[in-house]
């Protein structure tokens, strides 16, 4: 038997403290606004100075421009769709969603690093054509738009760094960071060409960004899919979590737990607990509950008493001890 979603139960005796007490109300919302706000003034950038390069980077023959003005279209719907998905998960639980729509935000980020990749093999198929194959450049046409363009980028990673956040947020965060990269090295392939006349320098400093945006991005697509798998959060030790739970007054062992990511800001728990006395779950199990809301920050939880040691093959965790006298089965 089952609590509620914010509670914890599988008791015979109903607990006076069996939710823990949440903070999901209006405390939240100048976060919630923050956030939006940051967005929508990053997607407005992004969308604005793409033109701007797409159209300064066919005039100067750039591939650096080019690709970072892919980077800003690429931006801009990937900004788009974190905007979408995080008005998505402020929807409230449903009865074909029961425990709302907080993922939309992860699955945005998930996409999004998608996107990156998709756009680093492009341009780095485009650089290998230019070596093989130089071509003119304008490189103070170059310099020029990449300048603005850093500071446009840098304008915009200020402001979603501000917002703090989810991966939803990280993920946009990345995208203007990637396209931070591209700016500085556009500005630099920019600056060679004026001074030297050295062209395969674009095409260079292209690849060279592209492997930093795959290495970030790749973490960031790990940990989204590491979510949507509902995998324990990396910030979560399992064994310490089982050990922890063995360790309250009450309980003698633990099996079936599991622990998993709800959105991208909050874990979720439940397990199975071998409990020493029957009459005092309430007490236990409000024990448990401060344990983990206030160890792990797990407030999130589903606890079923057992009264009876688990059943042959089940993974247990942390068998403590069971003192003499001591309670493990129904009297």
């Amino acid at each position: 038997m089952h609590a509620h979603p914010h509670g914890a139960s599988g008791s015979p005796h109903r607990s006076p403290a069996s939710a823990v007490a949440h903070s999901h109300g209006s405390a939240a919302l100048p976060s919630d606004r923050a956030t939006r706000r940051a967005l929508v003034i990053a997607l407005l950038l992004a969308a604005g100075f793409g033109v701007v390069e797409a159209v300064g980077g066919w005039i100067a023959g750039s591939l650096a421009l080019l690709s970072d003005a892919g980077h800003m279209f690429t931006d801009a719907a990937a900004l788009g769709l974190a905007l979408f998905a995080h008005w998505v998960a402020r929807r409230p639980p449903s009865r074909r969603a029961s425990y709302g729509y907080a993922r939309a935000e992860v699955l945005a980020a998930f996409v999004n690093a998608l996107a990156l990749i998709g756009l680093v093999v492009f341009i780095v198929i485009e650089a290998v054509r230019r070596l093989l194959a130089p071509q003119p450049v304008a490189g103070t046409t170059v310099v020029v738009i990449a300048v603005a363009g850093l500071l446009v980028n840098l304008l915009s990673a200020w402001v979603l760094a501000r917002a703090h956040g989810s991966f939803n947020v990280r993920g946009a965060l990345l995208h203007v960071l990637s396209d931070l990269l591209g700016s500085v090295a556009a500005v630099v392939a920019g600056a060679v060409i004026v001074t030297t006349g050295w062209t395969p320098i674009d095409p260079i400093l292209s690849l060279a960004v592209s492997m930093l945006i795959v290495r970030s991005t790749w973490r960031l697509l790990a940990e989204s899919t590491g979510v949507l798998m509902e995998g324990v959060p990396a910030h979560l030790d399992y064994e310490e979590i089982g050990q922890a739970l063995t360790r309250v007054e009450g309980i003698a062992a633990v099996h079936d737990l599991h622990v998993w990511h709800m959105s991208s800001e909050r874990a979720a728990l439940s397990a199975h607990v071998l409990v020493r006395e029957p009459a005092k779950w309430p007490q236990t199990l409000a024990s448990a509950q401060r344990v983990l809301a206030e160890r792990f920050r797990i407030d999130h939880v589903t606890l079923q008493p057992s009264w009876h040691q688990p059943p042959p093959g089940k993974r247990v965790i942390a068998v403590t001890a069971v003192a003499p006298g001591e309670q493990t089965s129904l009297p």
